[in-house]
């Protein structure tokens, strides 16, 4: 390693250092992303139909969930790989160019599987296929960024590139609704693509700045192969986190009504805000606990606590503001979605114990356990939502955050059980 680098990953008190403030980076970073999400919700809403807007929110939906297949690990190989000392170019050369390629298939895929099987709510312009499959690629790209440099003790730069990102986005969708109301949801899928592009971008730039990385693209098999050995138990895992998620307003969208969607999908984003806390703060603590082991169990509870700090003050806020902040996007968003908005922010607490417990796994390795949990719950999610989805949208949301207290109580069992016994053995 680099002596550049070197100096961010060395020494137990810059690590310490550099574990904080890569966390609260990452979270201001995708607050910044979130709140300019939200906004650019509220100018579509009222830019045009529930159906345009439901429909660009499965298509969202959708691109997020071909970005998570693509990614297939190769943000989790970098941290192990780069955490065990290899050299972060080769790593990060081979894990960018698997990436690219693998958002390119997967994207394509989508599109021409959403033509045959759902064609009543299929876009087919050129628009729509190229911006879906431009935000697939660089969607998958940025989350390879991320967790490189979390990896390289840089996470905090997540904040500008996420902010910068976020503000084109807005500034687009703002233009669009100023030249044109009742833009078409292919526009609008256009303008949210604009703002991955630019995260992206200014993510190549930050990586080189700061710790002077310079791609250099290799599909070789002596380097992809060993990284995806490494990466897929890993991103089996965090599939299990994610795809209930992304995947149910598109079985809204597609099986139940797209206005299902458009009300749902707000509820969700904004929870998501206050979820975004853990998620981000289990990359480092897998990170950190891959570099220094032996702190794990420390590292561990600190993470945890300071999700729930972090985390619960955002949830708190939603749960007062649920109705103000939705009727931003219209009444009818408000009436519909406040409730479930409380309810998904009350998840903050068991969402924040499961990620707790699947960065454990991760660094100790523990993935199949961890991938049988994360099925189970992710299908029980699913399956209530849609279960209660003749309730509406507090009536899933309710359901949803049942099953999850369930489930994280018994990982939460779990976890104390395995931190104990890693406690015993540093003794």
């Amino acid at each position: 390693m680099s002596a550049k680098s070197g100096a961010v990953v060395t020494g137990a008190l810059t690590v310490r250092h550099s574990a904080l403030r890569s966390s609260l980076g990452l979270v201001v970073g995708k607050a910044a992303q979130t709140g300019a999400g939200f906004a650019f919700w509220v100018v579509a809403a009222r830019a045009t139909s529930d159906r345009e807007v439901g429909l660009t929110m499965a298509a969202v939906a959708a691109v997020m969930i071909c970005t998570q297949l693509a990614v297939l690990g190769a943000g989790s190989a970098v941290i192990l790989s780069v955490g065990r000392g290899e050299a972060p170019a080769r790593v990060l050369d081979a894990a960018f160019a698997i990436v690219a390629v693998a958002g390119t298939v997967l994207a394509l895929g989508y599109l021409v599987l959403q033509s045959a099987v759902t064609p009543d709510t299929a876009l087919v312009s050129v628009l729509f296929w190229l911006t879906f499959l431009v935000a697939a690629v660089t969607g998958t790209l940025v989350i390879v960024l991320d967790q490189a440099l979390v990896a390289l003790g840089r996470g905090a730069s997540a904040t500008s590139r996420y902010a910068l990102g976020g503000v084109v986005s807005l500034g687009a969708a703002v233009l669009v609704a100023w030249l044109a109301h009742g833009a078409s949801a292919d526009v609008l899928m256009a303008c949210w693509t604009l703002g991955t592009t630019v995260a992206c971008v200014v993510g190549a730039v930050q990586l080189r700045r700061l710790v002077g990385y310079r791609p250099r693209l290799s599909l070789s098999s002596a380097r992809g192969r060993p990284l995806l050995a490494v990466g897929i138990p890993y991103q089996l895992l965090t599939l299990t986190e994610r795809a209930p998620g992304l995947v149910l307003p598109l079985l809204l969208a597609h099986m139940v009504a797209p206005e299902a969607a458009a009300y749902w999908y707000p509820a969700w984003m904004m929870a998501w805000a206050a979820y975004s806390a853990p998620m981000l703060m289990g990359i480092v603590q897998f990170s950190e606990g891959v570099r220094d082991p032996d702190r794990l169990v420390s590292t561990t509870w600190a993470s945890l606590r300071l999700s729930l700090a972090v985390g619960g003050l955002a949830a708190a806020v939603l749960i007062i503001l649920a109705h103000p902040l939705l009727s931003l996007l219209g009444e009818r968003y408000a009436d519909s979605s406040a409730g479930a908005l409380r309810w998904l922010a009350a998840g903050l607490v068991p969402y924040a114990v499961l990620q707790a417990y699947n960065a454990v796994c991760r660094a100790r390795g523990r993935y199949t356990e961890a991938i049988v949990v994360g099925v189970t719950l992710g299908v029980a999610l699913c399956a209530s939502a849609l279960l209660a989805a003749d309730g509406g949208p507090s009536a899933m949301a309710l359901a949803w955050l049942v099953v999850l207290s369930i489930g994280a109580v018994a990982v939460g069992l779990r976890l104390i059980a395995v931190l104990r016994h890693l406690r015993k053995d540093a003794l």
